[in-house]
């Protein structure tokens, strides 16, 4: 399994619309775009990596008041044994009219032989 598959089914499971890079139809109410961010081999040695760290920043978009969705992805997140590495508010969009929060997430898989 992979990061961008494991969000999905996290954010899915909680009620929220999710896509990769750019959300493609017609906006709803409040939707997720998950981006990558970094694949990198931080634990190894020998030059031999066995895991590589996968993370990606999670993007909130929501008309109404974020912070129940906030709190409640972040929950879900840390339950699929998630690191977040990064909460903020990026600021409103005044001409969509969402408020945008970012969450940046990482997590540890085994590489794939």
């Amino acid at each position: 399994m992979s990061l961008l598959s494991e969000l999905k089914i996290v954010i899915e499971g909680i009620g929220l619309p999710v896509e990769t890079g750019v959300f493609s139809d017609e906006p709803p109410e409040e939707y997720v775009v998950v981006t990558p961010l970094a694949d990198t081999y931080e634990l190894h040695a020998d030059n031999l990596p066995e895991y590589e760290t996968q993370e990606a920043r999670l993007s909130l978009f929501s008309r109404g008041n974020y912070l129940k969705r906030k709190k409640q992805l972040s929950k879900a997140l840390l339950s699929a044994d998630f690191t977040i590495t990064d909460r903020r508010y990026i600021g409103h969009e005044d001409d969509t009219g969402y408020h945008h929060y970012a969450i940046d997430v990482a997590k540890t898989y085994e590489t794939e032989e």
